[in-house]
C-alpha cells in the first residue's frame, strides 16, 4: 500500500475501562480498523488527563486512577477515515473522536525488494 502526501489523521480518545462486547475498547477499535485494511493504528497510554466530567484520571500514586487515558491514532486516506466512522460513532458511547490534515512523509514496511540494513 502506498500512502503519502494529503492524508487523515483519525484521534479517539476513550477510557482504558471503556468496553466494546466484553473487551476493552481501545483493542476492538484497532481490531475493527485492522479488519478494514486502513493502513495502521497506534494506541497511546496516557498518563493524566480529564474529559467532559472533569473528572481527573492520574497515575499519581496517591490518586490512583483505574481508568487512564487512552488515544488511538490512526492515518489514512480521507474516503477510508470516513466510511469508519459510523462503525466508531456505534462503538464509542464517551468520549472524543477528532481528524486532521497531515502530511505522511513516509510509510514503509521492510518487505520483498528491500535490502535489509546489517
Amino acid at each position: 500500500m502506498k500512502l503519502e502526501g494529503e492524508q487523515k489523521l483519525l484521534r479517539i480518545f476513550v477510557g482504558e475501562q471503556d468496553k466494546w462486547e466484553g473487551r476493552p475498547l481501545y483493542e476492538a477499535i484497532v481490531d475493527e480498523a485492522r479488519a478494514r485494511r486502513l493502513a495502521g493504528a497506534t494506541v497511546l497510554k496516557g498518563f493524566l488527563g480529564f474529559g467532559r466530567n472533569a473528572h481527573l484520571h492520574t497515575v499519581k500514586i496517591l490518586e490512583l486512577s483505574e481508568d487512564l487515558p487512552v488515544i488511538v491514532e490512526i492515518v489514512d486516506a480521507e474516503d477510508k477515515i470516513k466510511a469508519f466512522l459510523p462503525r466508531l460513532d456505534e462503538m464509542v458511547k464517551e468520549g472524543l473522536i477528532t481528524m486532521e490534515a497531515v502530511h505522511v512523509i513516509a510509510y514503509r514496511a521492510e518487505g520483498k525488494g528491500r535490502a535489509k540494513k546489517a
